[in-house]
């Protein structure tokens, strides 16, 4: 799988994803050549599958946030494919996870007041196919955040 080497340099490319091969390798106390082979490999294996932009969605001016849990109808058999598939049209959900449980999926979304968020969810959320109950969580901090994996 991964050695020491593959290791370093990934630890470097989360620590900064914007820095080009040579400064990686640089850091990874590699040459650019080896390192860049490295990295190419670790995307065909889809170890690193890309980098991407993130935004701070509350600069844009949304200053709400909300986790809603979801009970489906699992007597009907397509009920995770038809919810997922209509939430995924919702512009203000950014989030969709399904789990094993009492809760059957997880909806976060943000909008910019709680009339907005209000607006949202009742035209765009208590219409989605298959709820059968519904609980909103709002977010008032966010303690930790980490996308890094532990190398």
């Amino acid at each position: 799988m991964l050695d020491d080497t593959d290791r370093r340099i990934l630890r470097q490319f989360q620590a900064d994803p914007t820095a080009s091969a040579a400064q990686l390798a640089e850091r990874a106390g590699l040459t650019q050549a080896t390192c860049w082979r490295r990295i190419e490999r670790m995307q065909a294996q889809g170890i690193i599958r890309g980098t991407r932009a993130v935004i701070d969605w509350r600069a844009l001016g949304y200053e709400v946030e909300v986790s809603l849990r979801v009970t489906l109808d699992k007597t009907q058999p397509r009920a995770f494919e038809d919810f997922a598939a209509e939430a995924r049209k919702i512009p203000e959900v950014l989030e969709i996870q399904t789990f094993l449980g009492q809760v059957d999926a997880r909806l976060g979304l943000v909008a910019r007041d709680m009339t907005h968020y209000q607006q949202i969810y009742r035209t765009r959320i208590l219409p989605l196919p298959h709820i059968t109950d519904l609980d909103a969580l709002m977010h008032i901090a966010r303690i930790k955040h980490d996308e890094s994996v532990p190398l």
